[in-house]
C-alpha cells in the first residue's frame, strides 16, 4: 500500500471509537448494524497494519509488534463475528385469530 492510504488509519480508528458509544437504549437491529460496521472497520485496520509492517524500519532498536496488534485485531473481529452469528432470542409473536368470519 502506498503512504497516501495512511490517513485512513486515524479515520478508521475514530469511526470505530464513535460506534462504540451507541446509546444504551438502541435496539438490537441497530446494535447488529453497528457491530457489523465495526467488524468491517477492523478488517480495514488489519490491512493498514499489514501495510505499516511492510514499511517499518528493519534496523530500529525498538520495534513495534505488528504481529501482536494484528492478532489482537483478529481476536476482536472474531468475537464480534461470533456475537453476530449467535442465534437471536425469539421475539414474542402475537397469536393469530384464525377466525376471519363474522
Amino acid at each position: 500500500m502506498s503512504r497516501t492510504s495512511r490517513p485512513l488509519l486515524p479515520t478508521a480508528l475514530a469511526s470505530a471509537t464513535l460506534l462504540c458509544f451507541t446509546p444504551a437504549f438502541a435496539d438490537e437491529d441497530a446494535e447488529r448494524e453497528n457491530l457489523a460496521r465495526l467488524e468491517h472497520e477492523i478488517a480495514l485496520l488489519a490491512d493498514e497494519v499489514r501495510a505499516a509492517k511492510a514499511d517499518a524500519p528493519t534496523l530500529a532498536r525498538v520495534r513495534f509488534q505488528y504481529d501482536d496488534l494484528a492478532r489482537d485485531l483478529e481476536l476482536i473481529r472474531l468475537g464480534i463475528t461470533d456475537h453476530l452469528n449467535a442465534p437471536r432470542q425469539p421475539r414474542p409473536v402475537e397469536p393469530l385469530k384464525g377466525d376471519y368470519r363474522r
